[in-house]
This record gives C-alpha cells, structure tokens and sequence, in this order.
C-alpha cells in the first residue's frame, strides 16, 4: 500500500509548511513579524482541526502492519529506538538552540529583559503529558506517539484475539451502510467532549492525549477489515461535502462571531457546539484524504523511497531551522510576501542539507534519529561509501 507512504510524507511536508509559516500568522509563536496576515491565519485555521489528527491515524496504520511481523516486545523496542530516542536526543541538541533564538528574539522586542538562564528556569516543568512540549518542543509528537506505542498495545493485542475480531468485525458491518464511516465521530466526539472542559485552555494537554489516541487507534482499526476501505470509497463524496460545510462553519463563527471566546469558555452551550463542529471537521477530512491516497498515490518510485528515510530526520531539525532562519528575516525592513519567499525555500533546502550532509553520512546519526541503519559499502580506503542513495545500494 504504496499510498500510505506517500501519506506520511506528505504530512511531514505539511507540517512543516504549517511551521514555516507561523511567523506571519496572528497565532503565539517563537518567533512572530511585526505584521501578520489575516489570510495565512485562516489558512491555518481551516488546516488545524484534521491537521494532526490525520498525521496520527497514518501512525495508526503503520501499527496495523508493524504488529503482523513482531510480537509485542519487538514492536517496543522498535518503536523505542524509533521515537523516543529521537525525541530525547532532540531534546538534548536542538530544543536549547529553539529556546535560546526565541529568548533573543523576546529580548529585541521587549516581551523579556532578564538573562537566557533567567528566562529557560521560567518555564515551569509540567507533570502531565505537557512534559513532551515543555521538553522538546515540536518534538511533543514522538512523545506522544511512543506513549500511544505503550498505552493502545493491550488493545491491539485484544482486536487480533477472538473477541476483538468480533466487535471488529460488527463494526465492519455498520459501515457497509451508506454513511456508515460517519459512525467514527461518535467515539471521537465521546472523548472530546468528556476530557474538553476540563483542559480547554493551553497545548498537548490530557484532551489532546486522549483525542489524539482516538485517531491512532482509528489508523489501525481500518486496516484491520478491507470494508472500511470499501466504504471511504463509496462515501469519499459525502465526506468531502461535510468537511468543506463544517470548515466554512467553524471559519465563519471564529471571522465573523466570537468562535474563539466560545472554544475557550466551557460554560458557554457554544463551547460543546464549536467541538463537535471540530470533531466531523476532523474525521471528515481525514477519512477524504486516505480516499485521496487510496485513488491516486498507490505507487512507488525514488522519490517515494527517498522521502521515507527522510521524513522522520527532517521532521526533527525542520523547526529549529525555521526558527533561527526567520529570527533574521522578520528583522528586515520588507513586507510578508518577500519574507515568506524566503523563509520557507531556504529552511526547506537547509534541512535538506542537514540529513544529506550530516545525518545521512553517519549511521550513530542515523540511529540517533530514528532511520533504519544503512549498511554502507566500505571502499579500498575504509571510508563508507555515501554516494548512492540507500534504495540504489
């Protein structure tokens, strides 16, 4: 299934892209423009509900196919080595660097005026699963990930079993009807609705957590049955037509009424309307663009081979790139556009440099950063022959 590879890499390149513009949005950030736009914000905006979600139902999938070849304490080494190694190495290296071009671009522009020690022991350690964000940053995401790993395995192992692939099987059922895919919401919006009002406010806190499991273990419960397929295929229209209504809905409220105020407010009836809205967004996107996949990605070629041994490197140096980039350049004296044209290509094409320079070449990097080690042939002068690219060896 060709299509899921193609899938993950483009999440990683969205991601990033979500990233690379975030200085110019009217959002926090590390590292923000003067001037900000209004259109990059909706954009951002429209992005956010099935953003993240979709990148961890693909997660989902990989599990799915990871546990048919490895017993379960494979499989936890695997994503040991996989995630949370790179996340601590990534917490070591290059969270530093983040915060220290965020505390100077704080200090130029007078939201801080003490020392960068002063300010790193400001940020109070959370214990809770905010730990993952205080520490590593964008990195949150392996933190995540490799906790669902631990939490969703005693799961997994019970839908392969007799009993799980009965209800699995039941829920196949239901969604051989027309519209039956849309029953997913249902679990999803249960757990928004119970974890939100008490964690409405602030990032990757325990709604979070737990809303995003609910994606992971939808990744993998699709795979389990080939008429979930079956149904995202026929219903692919229905879902399109419900995520582009809620995104014009959920838009509209946050542009032209108090979206905002009522995401925030659990006492307000708003508030629980505003996350439904979110959840359907959410689900029906999702679900359209493993259509997408699905229909037209399900092939292979070098690029493909390529983008899945860089994605996970490049996700985890592409934020301190983008930070240490656009510090320089929201200094300039030039409106958005110019800096945006610089901003993204050049953080794209430094990252780039960085796991074709660096991490590529050295296999304690690569191991270090999540990629399967490659072999490298060893020429006549004992030095690893780097030049092929690892699906030409």
């Amino acid at each position: 299934m060709h299509y899921l590879d193609w899938l993950r890499v483009a999440a990683i390149l969205g991601v990033f892209l979500y990233h690379a513009v975030h200085p110019f949005d009217l959002t926090g950030w590390h590292v923000k423009n003067a001037e900000q736009s209004d259109f990059i914000t909706a954009l951002l905006l429209m992005v956010s509900p099935w953003g993240m979600p979709f990148f961890f139902m693909i997660a989902g999938t990989g599990t799915w196919f990871a546990l048919r070849k490895r017993t379960a304490v494979q499989y936890i080494g695997e994503r040991f080595r996989r995630l949370l190694v790179p996340f601590i190495a990534g917490c070591l290296l290059l969270t530093p660097v983040m915060l220290y071009f965020e505390w100077m671009h704080n200090t130029q522009t007078n939201l801080w005026t003490l020392s960068f020690g002063e300010y790193v022991a400001s940020r109070q350690i959370p214990i809770s699963c905010q730990f993952f964000g205080w520490a590593g940053l964008h990195l949150w995401f392996l933190g995540f990930l490799f906790s669902y790993s631990l939490v969703a395995l005693p799961l997994f192992l019970w839908l392969r079993g007799t009993t799980g692939k009965r209800a699995l099987d039941w829920a196949a059922q239901l969604s051989e009807r027309r519209g039956g895919i849309l029953l997913v919401i249902l679990p999803l919006l249960l757990i928004q609705l119970v974890f939100r009002p008490f964690f409405s406010t602030g990032e990757h806190n325990w709604a979070d957590f737990f809303y995003m499991l609910g994606f992971f273990v939808m990744g993998y419960v699709l795979y389990s049955d080939e008429r979930f397929a079956r149904a995202i295929h026929r219903d692919w229209r229905l879902l399109f037509v419900i995520g582009v209504l809620t995104t014009l809905i959920g838009v509209g409220a946050i542009a032209y009424s108090r979206g905002m105020e009522w995401i925030e407010n659990p006492a307000l009836p708003q508030f629980y309307l505003m996350y439904t809205l979110i959840v359907v967004n959410g689900w029906c996107w999702t679900a359209f663009l493993l259509y997408g996949g699905m229909r037209f990605l399900n092939y292979t070629n070098r690029w493909l081979r390529y983008g899945q041994d860089a994605i996970l490197p490049f996700f985890v140096f592409h934020q301190p790139v983008i930070i240490v980039i656009a510090f320089f350049v929201v200094q300039w004296e030039a409106d958005i556009l110019p800096k945006l044209l610089v901003v993204v290509p050049t953080s794209f094409v430094v990252t780039l440099a960085i796991y074709e320079g660096i991490v590529r070449r050295s296999r304690r990097l690569q191991a270090l950063f999540g990629m399967k080690v490659q072999h490298l042939p060893i020429s006549s002068s004992g030095d690893a022959d780097v030049q092929k690219p690892a699906h030409a060896r």
